[in-house]
């Protein structure tokens, strides 16, 4: 068994995390918002930022249930997602707007939605 409390815990920093993430990037309409302009550059960084800490959240989520809660939920892509937080920290001047947009307007509605499931679940 596992510390769910602690799990809790880190599924409330993950959902505040990509709400954060929803409201930086409602401003953009294209990949180009973020390249444009300092100021949309700066929500691409601190977007970055934010991914990356909800994959490594993710990844110590999957350590402290023995990858046993994440895969209950298979209609999101986990393995996806961490590795969007590997190639973000590890390979970051080859990372392309176009792939941060996306996620931003097709991905992470559904990831809070699911994230949020999975905490109603555990309480």
């Amino acid at each position: 068994m596992y510390d769910k409390e602690l799990v809790l815990d880190i599924l409330d920093q993950i959902i505040e995390a990509i709400e954060i993430v929803q409201e930086r990037c409602r401003f953009a309409n294209c990949e180009n918002d973020f390249m444009d302009t300092k100021e949309g550059q700066e929500k691409l960084d601190s977007i970055c930022m934010k991914l990356i800490a909800v994959g490594e959240s993710l990844k110590n989520i999957d350590k402290i249930t023995d990858k046993k809660l994440l895969t209950s939920y298979p209609q999101i892509e986990w393995k996806k997602i961490k590795g969007i937080r590997d190639f973000i920290s590890h390979h970051y001047f080859d990372l392309d707007a176009e792939v941060i947009f996306g996620i931003c307007k097709n991905n992470i509605d559904s990831l809070l939605e699911a994230l949020k499931q999975i905490k109603s679940d555990l309480n």
